[in-house]
């Protein structure tokens, strides 16, 4: 695909304080998740972080510092979709893929709010399983979907946006296979690979919003 030509029209149209805060709250909703599970790491009584999921700890007394979390890394998401629709990279693949993201918002914001995090709830309708089912099928694809779009701004987008596809495919069907003993650490990895995603996003609306500045 050809290199992006920012021309004069095209910038007027644009708000590059707006891509820069969203990316910047994008990033500050990873950190407040990453910095919500450590806290609950320690005061969550009788955790172990190596066996215990991320849904362990949003269960009981202290469930509300994990959902702060999640509901900050549902932000983080819907600020990504927001930047990733105010400069659109081009292609029904990058349509796909944001709404994708979008959508990842939505279910995590859902997760957090259902409040049932597999704890054994049978209360009702539960669909946290499949909430989780979908959220992986999304971030199975959406990198993939968006980089080529990824490509026009660098390489360097494109292919880590391509890497990430490809090692959450490989790496994320061995949770729901892996003992009880060591899930929640492998669970914890595959948060960081989520991470990866939203922060090259990040990062390239970073560098755009200096090119149209």
């Amino acid at each position: 695909m050809d290199a992006i030509d920012f021309d004069r029209t095209w910038r007027s149209q644009l708000q590059p304080d707006l891509v820069r805060y969203l990316s910047y709250a994008a990033i500050a909703g990873c950190i407040i998740f990453a910095v919500s599970i450590l806290v609950a790491d320690f005061v969550v009584p009788d955790h172990d972080w190596l066996a215990d999921t991320i849904s362990d700890l949003g269960a009981g007394r202290y469930e509300f510092i994990v959902d702060i979390g999640i509901y900050a890394l549902a932000g983080s998401l819907l600020a990504t979709a927001l930047c990733a629709a105010h400069i659109h990279l081009g292609g029904p693949r990058w349509s796909i893929g944001l709404i994708g993201v979008g959508l990842m918002a939505l279910i995590v914001f859902l997760i957090g709010a259902r409040n049932e995090y597999g704890d054994n709830d049978d209360e009702g309708v539960v669909i946290h399983v499949y909430l989780v089912y979908a959220l992986g099928l999304i971030m199975t694809l959406a990198p993939w979907f968006m980089s080529g779009g990824a490509y026009r701004v660098g390489r360097v987008y494109g292919h880590s946006l391509v890497a990430v596809s490809i090692i959450w495919t490989i790496s994320a069907p061995f949770f729901f296979f892996l003992p009880t003993g060591i899930d929640g650490i492998y669970e914890r990895y595959l948060g960081l690979i989520a991470f990866a995603f939203l922060g090259v996003l990040a990062r390239m609306y970073l560098s755009l919003a200096q090119k149209i500045a």
